[in-house]
């Protein structure tokens, strides 16, 4: 059973938010409270944080999918849903978190920092926040969305000064075990070491780490041995000792052949999120100041192989310290000299300037919309798709089975100007509008939804632009009913106008107006006689 993981896939989704409350408040003698529906409460948060108590990843490997609490629905009588308590998942320091196509999302050092893996989704409104001069009682509430689900890797790379690299049974743990108070498996075999050892060093008043991996061999970049699978956990180290088996029984070893190798396998090996000196850039493993450790001295044929090879890497510039991890013999020496590339690796960082990372600041432009509407072809036909980050999240916060919260996001997308640029892209009645990717919401487009729900009246819940929406005309019918009229009561006065010509008429409005003071003389003259 696996004791010891340094990289797992963890699955994590935060806390769904509550939906909000529809309510009226109800008093004896207030037959018309108003609406008192809360808030529903946020969804928990999912957090990776350093904890120093922490020394692997296998909890992760055992349990990788992690969800934070949902938050509460809200209530009535104005009171709010609970909040999704937050999940916090503690990593050991050195903790890389990548996603899972390699890009590096955080870099876990120091005790507390932390990293938010999956943020939690936002309650709904409830009706009583839904409420407006105009909209008095709205008979709906908004929905809760749903928190972010991701795949995240998490990469232990331990926080040592010095590593130790060599070939299987070079005497790696020996050492750490000699120089400080770590216990690692020792035994008279290859790759007895199958996962990194951490030991503190005193020297003087110096105190340092040194990390010591399982041992390389030649083709280890190829999968050979271990490979290079626990290199990542040197990759913060600000120097590397060479620990070369002077006693050894092979005979086609030796410790300029073992060097060799193992130069040419860090050469091999890509550093991504390795040690940064006072300049910031990324220093490779063998680029890095080392030293060399002949070990096993303690035997006779040690002894005299040590002073062969010495001059030889003495005159390549290497440090060469003859120790042995059994004996002791030479270890403070070696010590002092780890001390010393330490001290001036933290000195030379202490110098820098500190790094100031720049707020990158991008205010919306004036003409920026807040979505965008690609149109697409489907089947022969056309299809206009909005993509934004306001219409997505609408769409998820609406009740498809309430009319008047369709009626509401209706007015938001108008409001939007959503509606104003299907009509510049050319969008007809009944063309298919789709919100969101791939799993977006699907619309029959029909303009005549436009702005204005909280100027209809219609009891709670309801809208009456849905009602008899089969038999509600559309606008090309509206048009042509137009025309028909147009054309009736044009019809109708060249029909009058044959008529009068043809005689059917004799007399008009304005005979009837002279006749009339005509008559009125002549009964004058009759009494007159």
């Amino acid at each position: 059973m696996a004791s010891f993981v340094d990289r797992v896939v963890l699955h994590v989704s935060g806390g769904t938010g509550g939906h909000g409350c529809v309510s009226v408040h109800r008093e004896k003698f207030k037959p018309l409270g108003g609406p008192d529906g809360g808030n529903g409460g946020n969804g928990g948060d999912v957090i990776l944080r350093v904890d120093p108590q922490t020394t692997t990843l296998l909890d992760y490997h055992h349990a990788p999918h992690r969800h934070a609490t949902n938050g509460g629905p809200g209530m009535g009588d104005w009171r709010g849903g609970k909040n999704g308590e937050t999940l916090i998942l503690p990593v050991p320091e050195g903790t890389v978190v990548k996603s899972k196509d390699g890009a590096v999302l955080a870099d876990l050092v120091g005790e507390g920092a932390e990293y938010i893996a999956a943020a939690g989704g936002i309650g709904g409104l409830g009706n009583a926040s839904l409420s407006s001069q105009k909209r008095r009682a709205p008979g709906f509430a908004l929905l809760g969305i749903e928190g972010e689900s991701s795949d995240v890797v998490l990469e232990l790379k331990s926080i040592a000064d010095i590593a130790l690299v060599g070939f299987p049974s070079a005497g790696k743990s020996s050492l750490i075990a000699a120089m400080s108070a770590a216990r690692p498996k020792i035994a008279d075999y290859p790759f007895t070491t199958l996962i990194p050892n951490l030991g503190v060093v005193q020297a003087g008043e110096m105190r340092f780490t040194i990390a010591d991996v399982p041992g390389l061999i030649e083709g280890a970049s190829e999968g050979k041995g271990l490979g290079h699978y626990f290199l990542r956990h040197v990759e913060r180290c600000a120097a590397l000792v060479h620990v070369l088996d002077c006693g050894t029984l092979e005979s086609d070893r030796d410790p300029l052949s073992d060097l060799a190798i193992i130069e040419a396998e860090l050469e091999k090996y890509a550093v991504d999120m390795s040690y940064s000196g006072a300049d910031g850039e990324v220093v490779p493993l063998n680029h890095r100041p080392r030293l060399i450790a002949l070990n096993k001295v303690d035997l006779p044929d040690g002894k005299d192989m040590a002073g062969f090879v010495r001059p030889e890497l003495e005159s390549r510039g290497y440090k060469v310290f003859e120790i042995s991890a059994t004996s002791h013999e030479g270890l403070r020496q070696l010590g002092f000299a780890m001390g010393e590339i330490v001290q001036a690796a933290r000195d030379a960082l202490a110098a820098a300037p500190p790094k100031v990372h720049a707020p990158v600041l991008k205010p919306r432009a004036v003409n920026e919309s807040g979505f965008k509407i690609r149109r697409e072809e489907k089947n022969l036909e056309p299809l206009f798709r909005v993509i934004g980050d306001k219409p997505v999240r609408w769409v998820k916060q609406t009740d498809f089975t309430n009319e008047e919260a369709i009626g509401y996001l209706a007015d938001r997308l108008a409001k939007l100007g959503v509606e104003n640029e299907l009509f510049k892209q050319g969008a007809v009645p009944g063309d298919t509008v789709v919100i969101g990717e791939d799993d977006g919401v699907v619309f029959d487009w029909e303009p005549t939804m436009m702005a204005g729900a909280e100027l209809l009246a219609a009891p709670r819940g309801t809208d009456v632009r849905f009602a008899d929406i089969g038999d509600r005309p559309t606008r090309g019918q509206k048009r042509d009913e137009q025309v028909e009229r147009r054309e009736a009561k044009a019809a109708a006065r060249a029909e009058l106008e044959a008529e009068r010509k043809a005689g059917i008429w004799t007399e008009s409005v304005s005979s009837r107006r002279v006749a009339k003071p005509l008559k009125e003389s002549a009964l004058g003259e009759e009494n007159a006689e």
